[in-house]
């Protein structure tokens, strides 16, 4: 098995370190990583220049390693490209949680929907950070576990997994969809300038069974993504309420 490597964290995170040398157990591995911090990117791709790649600076055991000037979806098109047949692109584990809302802004989930969009089997995988870095020799068995369960489906897909500071089992799960508090917290920087950071807050708990219930509660989520976005019943209402050929 081919597996592509990833994030939107950077080469030089450990998360994608702790990912690559677990990920050796289930195949050839390879990372193309961007060359500086993606995160929160979203789905960008850069096609307003070129895109250049060099071998990583810190060594990856076992593993080719290289650094892109691009973003994580970037990454994963050109080392698809570069590599030839890849048979699963993990992208992780992102330093921080990818749950609910979070999800439309996520670099780390935007490469696993890039790899399915080049129909590729794509996995995003993800922690909370705190004051610390993640334990990922703790979380190394889970990880190991997920892609255990994950690999055996050899059908195109994209998952969203995210894992606690301290995993008890996995869970399937759904997404948080919630309504959140964006606030802007103005603030001045050391030259006396204006700046602005955007905050966001959950508004309602979260719901049982789903991506941000799964992780509070100690377990490791699990969620089934697809890449239409087609609200089926909203689809089946305008069109019974608001035919087009009356227009």
């Amino acid at each position: 098995m081919r597996i592509l490597i990833t994030n939107d964290d950077g080469i030089y995170s450990p998360g994608i370190a702790a990912l690559a040398q677990i990920a050796k157990k289930f195949g050839e591995v390879r990372v193309v990583a961007p060359d500086v911090e993606q995160s929160s990117m979203g789905h960008a791709v850069t096609h307003s220049r070129p895109l250049s790649y060099k071998k990583s600076p810190i060594e990856f055991p076992g593993v080719e390693a290289y650094r892109v000037n691009g973003t994580p979806a970037d990454c994963v098109a050109l080392g698809t490209h570069l590599w030839g047949h890849t048979d699963v692109v993990l992208s992780g584990i992102n330093m921080g949680p990818n749950l609910g809302n979070s999800m439309w802004h996520s670099g780390t989930l935007a490469a696993a929907k890039q790899a399915v969009l080049l129909g590729i089997k794509g996995i995003a995988l993800s922690t909370p950070v705190g004051k610390t870095e993640p334990d990922f020799n703790a979380l190394e068995p889970f990880v190991e576990k997920t892609l255990t369960l994950l690999l055996k489906d050899t059908t195109l897909s994209l998952y969203n997994v995210n894992f606690p500071p301290q995993p008890t089992e996995l869970k399937w799960t759904r997404q948080s969809v919630r309504l959140y508090d964006g606030t802007i917290v103005p603030g001045t920087d050391p030259m006396g300038r204006k700046h602005y950071w955007f905050t966001v807050t959950p508004l309602d708990a979260a719901e049982e069974g789903t991506d941000r219930w799964a992780v509070e509660n100690n377990y490791v989520s699990i969620t089934p993504l697809r890449l239409d976005l087609t609200n089926e019943d909203e689809l089946r209402k305008v069109k019974e309420k608001l035919p087009v050929e009356s227009v």
